[in-house]
């Protein structure tokens, strides 16, 4: 038998080499466009919504606040919703059912390439319009859902339950309630957690929650609805320098944004109050904070408003539909 001599052995070797090369490039870019690469990345956090409970435009506004959104469908916006993603797991949470949810579902299935996303549970803050009627969605006239876990505080879940039409989703086991406690930690995989935290807020039907959300590296708080920080016994400030994106209640500008109607009857932290509470946080700490949940008469749901050049000039965010926050 001949043996190779050693320069050819190396030429050899350095074409074996080129082809396994090539071979293993060709493998990352199938996976990479098949999506499976693009799922071993961190879970996050999307915004599927920043608007109040009625969404933007409002039912029955022809106001200038919603003229521009009825004629330019562009600027039309989702009833306040996030979503908990693990691209590892292929699966994602939503906090609250919205009016939307048929819409917010979709996106968030096909976010990612590949197969669609799977609805592993929803989350709901309080029992005010915007945020739990999406349940009806999983009912028999619907999707016919199977036993979806549906978290929620005591009060919430007795509202479910001993109300119609929402008692016969669990009658008929479309969806299946799981307790949630206040400061309690829900583990939803290895790599995620969730607890609730109460807030003061009207709650003529259930408590209000906001959540606090966990992942391998970063956390986020989200609190869409709240009556006055100052009416709550934790501090806000604190809570902030504890995560490191926080999404709060921007629900209106200032004062008398509502001409002829008691504003003290719909409390809420005006953005105005907010940004002087927040005022003398570091910049960092600033920059954490987004402002969502928007009624359709707050001027920061425009992007060239004075209002929303006030929030970015002092150093804020504001939510914005799509926008994804790592974990």
């Amino acid at each position: 038998m001949r043996f190779f001599g050693k320069s050819r052995f190396l030429r050899v070797m350095f074409l074996f080499s080129k082809i396994l090369h090539s071979v293993f490039a060709f493998l990352l870019l199938s996976l990479a466009e098949s999506g499976t690469l693009q799922r071993r990345e961190a879970p996050f956090v999307v915004v599927l919504g920043v608007a109040q409970d009625a969404g933007y435009p409002q039912a029955g506004c022809d106001k200038t606040c919603c003229q521009p959104a009825w004629e330019q469908p562009a600027l039309r916006r989702s009833v306040s919703s996030i979503a908990i993603i693990d691209p590892a797991t292929n699966q994602f949470w939503i906090v609250d059912a919205t009016p939307d949810f048929p819409e917010q579902l979709h996106r968030v299935q096909y976010l990612l390439p590949g197969n669609p996303l799977k609805l592993a549970g929803i989350f709901l803050t309080h029992a005010h319009i915007g945020h739990y009627t999406g349940l009806m969605y999983l009912g028999r006239e619907v999707s016919g859902a199977r036993d979806m876990p549906v978290y929620a505080m005591p009060r919430m879940e007795a509202f479910l339950k001993n109300n119609g039409p929402w008692n016969q989703l669990v009658d008929l086991k479309n969806i299946e309630i799981r307790h949630l406690q206040a400061d309690s930690t829900v583990v939803l995989n290895e790599r995620l957690r969730i607890t609730p935290i109460q807030v003061p807020h009207r709650d003529e039907f259930s408590e209000t929650a906001g959540f606090k959300i966990g992942g391998p590296a970063r956390s986020l708080l989200f609190i869409p609805d709240i009556d006055k920080w100052e009416r709550w016994e934790r501090n806000i400030n604190a809570l902030v320098g504890e995560v490191d994106y926080a999404l709060l209640d921007g629900t209106f500008y200032q004062n008398g944004e509502i001409p002829g109607r008691d504003m003290s009857e719909i409390p809420h932290p005006f953005v105005l109050e907010s940004m002087a509470r927040f005022k003398q946080l570091p910049a960092m700490e600033k920059a954490k904070i987004r402002f969502i949940h928007f009624n359709h008469t707050n001027p920061v749901l425009l992007e060239d408003s004075e209002a929303r050049r006030a929030v970015l000039e002092n150093g804020f965010g504001v939510a914005a539909e799509g926008g994804r926050f790592g974990l």
